[in-house]
């Protein structure tokens, strides 16, 4: 037992430790640790990836904002073309209803 959490401290000899045959052998405490390395690196780059088209992302609607568009709107725009014409259409017909009820006429 690990005295601080009060778990069973793992226990450590092979016959214990699951194996991962062909999976860049048993590694650590049986875990595959080439494999889990690869992972790692690819979430890494994928991260990286994301961070550079999120930046791109960000310059595209500062071009927009600088050519004169409100980029809030655009970004409902781009909210609205993601669903599906009747998710859409229930979307705006409950707006309206909820305006209506709150004496906000369209």
């Amino acid at each position: 037992m690990d005295q601080e959490s009060g778990a069973a401290a793992p226990q450590t000899d092979e016959t214990t430790a699951p194996s991962n045959p062909g999976v860049g052998g048993p590694g650590v405490g049986g875990i595959a640790a080439d494999r889990l390395k690869s992972f790692v690196e690819r979430i890494e780059r994928l991260e990286e990836e994301k961070a550079a088209l999120a930046a791109d992302i960000r310059d595209v609607f500062a071009e927009a904002k600088g050519a004169g568009f409100d980029t809030k709107i655009m970004r409902q725009i781009l909210k609205l073309r993601k669903l599906e014409q009747d998710d859409r259409q229930e979307q705006e017909h409950l707006l309206d209803l909820y305006k209506r009820a709150l004496g906000m006429e369209i």
